[in-house]
């Protein structure tokens, strides 16, 4: 059987799993960390957000602008994300230049500068302000407290404004160096790529650090118990959700549950869809 991917462990603890695609000539590259509003406190929502704007702001090696030079330059798409339970920096890229994008990115990801803070906090700022302003994005975040209560799942992952506008540039340093270990990183790379030299970028541009895998979180909410969330707006329309805990990522009915969401309400064909908007026209979207 041949065997689709590798994995392996490097001694300072980094991840490295990859899969060869011999069909093409780019590569995907990524470096997960294990770390989003999950693992945050309630003085710290939206750090991890935060922190990934900051990614992009230079390195002591690479300034800003020349981020976005080289991988102009190379024809390649650089790119973040932060989750609930995951940041990461991705980038696609022609084989060969894997390595240049794998030694702007590992800098980028364990060496940031922390610099213009002040300008990226206004930023996200703004940010936060245009999803207050839009309800239809906004339901969802009064959906996540109604579920999820005072848990961290049930704060938005953008995070709240006083962390946003007032945690010092020490304190965000002092986030980084908790969460961003390579103990706590995993590399991921697919496409025209040899994992034995994903290995060798990773064992010389990763640095040695000490095991972490980010802060504990308190237990999750005991589901079951409904609860009612509403925020008032002087808009044209309402938004409602419902929702609750669901299946376990390791749940094999986890499949089956996708296929009942789509036929409920998560296409044009759905139940709700075809008698809500196309039977009693009573709203835009479902």
């Amino acid at each position: 059987m041949t065997q689709t991917h590798r994995l392996t462990t490097l001694d300072s603890g980094v991840r490295v799993v990859t899969e060869a695609m011999p069909a093409v000539r780019s590569v995907a590259l990524g470096l997960w960390i294990g770390t989003g509003s999950r693992s945050e406190t309630d003085d710290q929502a939206g750090l991890s957000h935060l922190l990934e704007h900051l990614l992009f702001k230079g390195t002591a090696k690479y300034s800003s602008l020349e981020i976005d030079q080289i991988f102009d330059a190379m024809g390649g798409e650089l790119n973040a994300g932060t989750g609930r339970e995951t940041t990461s920096v991705y980038a696609r890229v022609i084989d060969e230049h894997l390595t240049e994008a794998f030694d702007v990115m590992a800098d980028m990801v364990f060496r940031p500068a922390f610099k213009d803070v002040d300008s990226e906090r206004a930023v996200i700022l703004e940010e936060i302000a245009m999803y207050e302003d839009d309800p239809q994005e906004k339901v969802f975040d009064v959906l996540g407290e109604a579920v999820f209560a005072d848990h961290p799942l049930g704060r938005a992952i953008i995070g709240r404004a006083p962390v946003i506008a007032e945690t010092p540039v020490e304190a965000i340093a002092q986030f980084h160096g908790e969460r961003y270990v390579s103990s706590n990183v995993v590399i991921a790379a697919a496409g025209a790529i040899e994992h034995d030299s994903v290995v060798e970028l990773a064992a010389v541009r990763v640095p040695n650090g000490a095991a972490n895998g980010g802060r504990p979180v308190s237990p999750a909410p005991v589901p079951g118990t409904a609860r009612r969330r509403f925020e008032r707006k002087d808009t044209e329309q309402y938004h409602v959700c419902l929702g609750g805990p669901g299946l376990s990522r390791h749940d094999d009915r986890r499949f089956a549950m996708r296929v009942l969401d789509t036929i409920f309400g998560g296409t044009s064909s759905s139940r709700l869809f075809q008698e809500i908007r196309e039977r009693c026209g009573l709203a835009y979207a479902v």
